[in-house]
């Protein structure tokens, strides 16, 4: 499991930079979500209010979807992951320096477009990379992600304690960004763009209704993805709110999620040829729903962790199956699977929260968490029974 990490991914160079953007995001979503509680307290918002601004950001993801997709088909993948880089680095600066809570839906929603079609150039980088190379990256390179989200959800949470400006601490990071960006610039250039076997003939914004096998895989990653997307933004509400954690721990609920989900997506690309795709996902229903139950049972700093990290472990392996599995869809073009698979799996993620803070705050937060225990459950049901390419 060792030897696509330092052969197929570390050991080579595209793979590397390709990376790098997946790194990239994770950062600035974990710099955001680490701060969260901030904009809640700063605008003086209930949870309700929280879960309403937050829908601008899957508002932005959606109606940027097949925009991202034609932008691909038209100025490559090469292009388009450099400059989705660069402005979702500007567009997150917005949120955190808002000096009106109106601006700050305005900034989820550029950050959310910034985001659908940055993620879209990524993945079908990613899978250029696979076939030129014939080797398995993609599960590595989604937990490049959860290793950006974990550095940057822990390293905001330690500036957040020390009383650093979370605007400032933002334009730290996207200046980081920006020079990433810049360093990859010439490797991903090198990558061969093959845009029109990858996305359909130059990707006309096609769009199918999924159906049969497809259609369940589609359920499976709204499950999946609103359980993460509630991880990331709620986890930290969850550990100041309901645990009264201290400020210095108040990201680290998150950290542990990010950090459990990329250790199981950096041994992924080993590990699922080797168990299977269907039992991966079985599995990993079960994680989740322990580490669920455990957090809101046992609401200490400690077990929240702990609990945030088996849902971590559970959830890690799930996107890079299902974005593989539409990739591979007999009969389906790949770039529009993937695209088909990126809106519902993108809705998910970031409308799911929304549906948590109403619900939260109709009850409580952690009546609001225990939904993603019968979304896992829902997920593992159909994982057994589905097949997955």
């Amino acid at each position: 499991m060792l030897n696509h990490l330092t052969k197929d991914f570390f050991g080579n160079r595209q793979s590397r930079a390709i990376g790098i953007a997946f790194l990239s995001l994770g950062l600035l979503f974990g710099t955001w979500a680490a701060f969260i509680p901030h904009v809640k307290g700063k605008f003086g918002l209930n949870d309700a209010d929280l879960g309403l601004i937050l829908l601008s950001m899957p508002m932005g993801a959606v109606t940027m979807n097949l925009m991202g997709a034609w932008l691909v088909g038209k100025l490559g993948m090469r292009t388009t992951t450099i400059l989705g880089m660069m402005a979702m680095a500007l567009a997150f600066l917005i949120p955190l320096n808002a000096s009106s809570v109106y601006l700050v839906p305005a900034g989820l929603y550029l950050s959310g477009s910034c985001i659908s079609v940055t993620n879209i150039a990524m993945n079908t980088g990613a899978t250029v990379i696979e076939k030129n190379f014939k080797i398995n990256i993609i599960s590595t390179c989604h937990g490049m992600f959860s290793v950006g989200l974990m550095v940057g959800s822990m390293v905001a949470s330690i500036s957040g304690g020390m009383g650093v400006v979370p605007g400032y601490h933002m334009a730290g990071m996207s200046l980081l960004v920006i020079l990433f960006a810049l360093l990859i610039r010439p490797t991903i250039f090198r990558v061969q763009d093959d845009v029109d076997e990858v996305l359909d003939d130059g990707f006309k914004a096609k769009f199918i209704i999924p159906t049969g096998a497809f259609l369940v895989m589609i359920f499976i990653g709204i499950c999946g993805n609103i359980t993460e997307g509630t991880m990331v933004d709620w986890t930290s509400v969850f550990m100041r709110d309901v645990v009264d954690s201290s400020p210095y721990f108040v990201g680290w609920g998150l950290a542990g999620y990010s950090l459990f989900m990329a250790l199981g997506r950096l041994f992924g690309d080993g590990l699922i040829p080797k168990v299977g795709p269907n039992k991966i996902m079985v599995y990993g229903g079960f994680l989740s729903i322990a580490g669920i139950i455990m957090a809101i049972s046992y609401p200490s700093t400690w077990t929240a962790i702990l609990g945030f990290s088996l849902v971590g472990a559970g959830v890690s392996c799930n996107s890079p199956i299902l974005y593989g599995s539409a990739a591979r869809l007999p009969g389906v073009a790949k770039g529009t699977g993937l695209a088909v698979m990126n809106t519902f799996s993108m809705l998910g993620f970031m409308a799911g929260p929304v549906v948590i803070g109403f619900v939260s705050n109709a009850s409580s937060l952690s009546w609001a968490l225990s939904i993603t225990v019968l979304l896992a459950i829902v997920w593992t049901f159909l994982s057994a029974r589905v097949k997955l390419f």
